[in-house]
């Protein structure tokens, strides 16, 4: 089911749209401007200027190129006074348009509102409002999902195999790459998040478990949590070259890992061995190693107070030690169990959970001294932050509590919402990674419950998570959160990146709610001489759906439109557009040939045998076309 809140958007959006368009005939941007300009629109009072360019290795920017990335901004400002307008939520969509016209204002409107539709009718060439979510699965997989549009009723966009079970993970800065540790064949999965596809599988050290990058990006540690001598340490991986740069033994146990602010020092707990190490990332050596305390598990680096504190388990202590991690400046006294340990988003505070006793901790980071001692939910092991909020995970009931950040140099407000319907770990699915991340809307989480199969959205001051979304089956361990949308770089700049699969002309439609401006923009992709020329796939495949959603055990009808993608009408008469019908992750198939009922329609049909998603594949062998060229449609199969 499609999210409240962002229903309850896309249906303001659409309604008021209408008396949007009806207010004023849009001014459109002249097709004759240079499309690598920035190009102007004002409507009462209201300025946005628009802009695209590709980033090249140097950081310049030229023309925009198929196959480069490029970055798409917004300048959004009152033409009084030039004032900038921040934290604003603009809507936008790129379009390729076969004609060499530009939108004109009926056509503008016709885009926006069919983006705004969900479902099969028109989607855009690039969505810059989408986001993605990202599933760490107890079995071995990733499951992407879009909850957003999604496809005929599934928002299952993608499913990424692993070697083995994921158990801890880190995204780049840039988005680009995703690491995952394999601790069950001792490998770390590099992948590629533009096309989620594993591009590398590299050797990582013996049980490969908690995997960290630096601030600039360079390295990606890995801690080994292995038996013996070499068992022991950390594996540090290049991330240009994707090549070992070296392994380091630093104790024995399990390894949490921490940076100082400027990546010159990594901190290394080891965990049997009650010792923390301090690695000179330059060398790639380790410098000290000292004494913290019993079974040292988690470790967080103090930027404000340049501080580097240690939670030990065993003895239920705080360690603080200098930012060379060499002395012991102060020890705070809690309880035996510690776990995570992790600082404000101001720097202020820090906070530890103790699972043993379902507490948590918060410390003054200017006084080194523990203020509260906050009951919380059973098992309580993990903790995320919003602007407002720390939330806080018990694994030992479905309930998520809430602290807000606002109020802890006075009191410790707590508050708490219900995230599913068992408790975490009546699932075996365990990950160190997060199991709460923040969502792309302010004041939003999202709450992966493994023993529900479920992730759920919740809402600041809401009683109850405002919807889910299924994981097809699967335990959701972890979370992330891939975020293509706009995002405000600068004061009243809204960018992003994509990356142009093919030169050509587009519509850039743009919207904001409010101040109200519409408007489609223009610009054009150049070819890219260092490309071969990509064959055009001779025909497009369109779902005409009646029925979005296939019922376990009953005939669906699914009918296709095949259009000419050089003449763009109806292809008619296709006799082999066959079509390839398979239950993910492929343990049930059907092929079958299409049939034509007219005017460039197809039909086909068959009977989903069980609920899960399906994938719908098209090939035709005498228009050259294979199955891995035409994007397949995805539906969702339920129960009646």
């Amino acid at each position: 089911m499609y999210l409240k809140l962002v229903m309850l958007v896309i249906l303001l959006l659409t309604a008021r749209l209408p008396q949007a368009f009806a207010q004023a005939a849009l001014a459109q941007t002249s097709s004759k401007q240079s499309p690598a300009k920035p190009q102007t629109y004002t409507r009462e009072g209201i300025s946005v200027e628009f802009g695209v360019a590709p980033i090249s290795a140097e950081g310049k920017t030229a023309e925009p190129m198929a196959d480069t990335e490029s970055r798409v901004r917004f300048k959004i400002l009152e033409v009084n006074g030039g004032k900038t307008l921040g934290n604003l939520r603009p809507a936008a969509w790129i379009d390729r348009r076969d004609s060499g016209q530009s939108a004109d204002p009926r056509e503008c409107r016709e885009k926006i509102q069919s983006f705004l539709q969900p479902g099969f009718n028109k989607r855009p060439t690039i969505d810059l409002n989408v986001y993605f979510i990202l599933a760490l699965n107890h079995e071995p997989n990733i499951s992407v999902i879009d909850p957003l549009s999604g496809f005929g009723g599934s928002k299952l966009y993608n499913l990424i195999s692993l070697r083995g079970p994921g158990q801890d993970w880190v995204m780049s800065a840039d988005q680009k790459r995703l690491y995952v540790s394999l601790p069950s064949v001792n490998e770390v999965a590099v992948i590629d998040i533009q096309t989620w596809k594993v591009i590398a599988n590299l050797d990582a050290g013996i049980r490969p478990m908690r995997v960290a990058l630096q601030h600039d990006g360079r390295y990606l540690w890995v801690g080994n949590d292995g038996p013996g001598e070499k068992g022991n340490g950390i594996t540090v991986i290049d991330t240009v070259t994707l090549k070992v740069a070296a392994q380091i033994n630093t104790g024995a146990g399990h390894h949490e890992i921490g940076f100082t602010a400027d990546d010159s020092l990594a901190f290394v707990t080891n965990k049997q061995d009650g010792t923390l190490s301090a690695i000179d990332v330059r060398r790639l050596v380790r410098v000290t190693n000292t004494k913290v305390g019993l079974l040292p598990g988690a470790i967080a680096f103090s930027s404000l107070g340049q501080a580097v504190y240690v939670a030990n388990e065993g003895d239920g202590t705080i360690a603080v030690l200098d930012d060379w991690g060499r002395e012991i400046q102060a020890r705070m006294k809690a309880q035996p169990g510690l776990g995570a340990v992790r600082m404000t988003p101001d720097g202020r505070f820090g906070l530890v959970v103790n699972k043993a006793t379902s507490t948590i901790y918060v410390f003054d980071v200017a006084a080194n001294r523990i203020i509260h001692a906050v009951p919380i939910g059973s098992g309580a092991d993990q903790v995320t932050f919003t602007r407002e909020f720390a939330y806080v995970r018990s694994a030992g009931n479905e309930f998520v509590t809430m602290i807000k950040l606002a109020d802890l140099g006075k009191e410790a407000a707590v508050s708490r919402f219900p995230a599913g319907q068992k408790a975490p770990q009546e699932s075996p699915a365990e990950s160190l990674a997060d199991a709460i991340v923040a969502a792309p809307e302010n004041g939003a989480v999202l709450v992966a419950n493994p023993a529900d199969k479920m992730i759920y959205f919740y809402t600041e001051g809401m009683a109850a998570p405002m919807g889910s979304f299924q994981n097809y089956r699967r335990d959701p361990k972890a979370l992330l959160v891939f975020d293509k949308s706009l995002r405000e770089t600068a004061p009243g700049e809204y960018t992003t990146t994509v990356r142009f699969t093919e030169a050509g002309n587009y519509d850039v439609a743009f919207l904001l709610d409010s101040p109200r401006v519409v408007n489609c923009f223009t610009m054009t992709v150049a070819e890219n001489p260092g490309l071969p020329k990509p064959a055009r796939v001779a025909i497009r495949v369109d779902p005409v759906l009646k029925q979005t959603t296939p019922v376990v055990g009953e005939s669906y009808n699914l009918r296709l439109k095949v259009t000419d993608t050089n003449s763009q009408q109806p292809k008619s008469n296709i006799e082999d557009l066959g079509v390839l019908v398979f239950l993910a992750p492929g343990i049930w198939q059907q092929r079958q040939w299409a049939r034509h009922v007219g005017e460039g329609l197809y039909e086909i049909s068959f009977v989903p045998p069980q609920p899960g998603v399906y994938y719908v594949y098209f090939q035709c062998p005498s228009l050259g076309v294979q199955f891995n060229q035409i994007i397949p449609l995805t539906l969702e199969a339920t129960k009646k």
